[in-house]
Formats: structure tokens, sequence, C-alpha cells
């Protein structure tokens, strides 16, 4: 697939990339090439393929689904400047 030098500015700017003349022109043919590439992968007969997020078969463990406060109520204000009953204590912002 040929990407012309319009397509390669086009690109350019939805990427918010300053593009000199000989920038352009080199990148009409790298892009060209790599979807030279992607056209290859077409040819692969995928047919019975599962798809797959990893080269691995794995399975994730799953927990109980319950919310706590961790218990670190105390650990996480330690360091507050002012803090009452393990919660941070702000001045009012709003009447």
């Amino acid at each position: 697939m040929h990407v012309d030098e319009k397509t390669v500015r086009r690109i350019a700017s939805l990427a918010r990339l300053k593009v000199t003349d000989a920038e352009a022109k080199s990148l009409e043919g790298e892009l060209s090439g790599i979807l030279d590439w992607v056209t290859m992968l077409d040819e692969v007969d995928t047919k019975g393929v599962e798809p797959m997020t990893s080269v691995e078969a794995t399975s994730l463990r799953l927990r109980e689904d319950k919310v706590t406060d961790g218990n670190i109520g105390a650990d996480v204000t330690r360091n507050a400047p002012l803090k009452e009953d393990n919660f941070f204590v702000v001045p009012k912002v709003v009447e």
C-alpha cells in the first residue's frame, strides 16, 4: 500500500507533529513499508485459532468482592497535620 505526502501530512497534523518536506518524503516510504507488512499479515490463516490475551494460558485468581477500609486508617493519617478519629481535618471552604 502506498502512502502519499498528503496522507503523511494529515497523519502528522492529527498527531500534532511538525513535519518538514524532507521528513514527509522519508515518512512516505516508512509508512508504506509498515502498511505493506501489515498487509502480509492478512495472508496468515487464522481460522480455528482462539483469540488470546497472553502467550501462556492463565487464569485470574479471584477474591471475595467485599468492601473494607483496609484496617490502616491510623497509618494513613499518621502524618496528617490535623486529624480526628482517623479522618483528615480540613478548614471549611463553603458556607
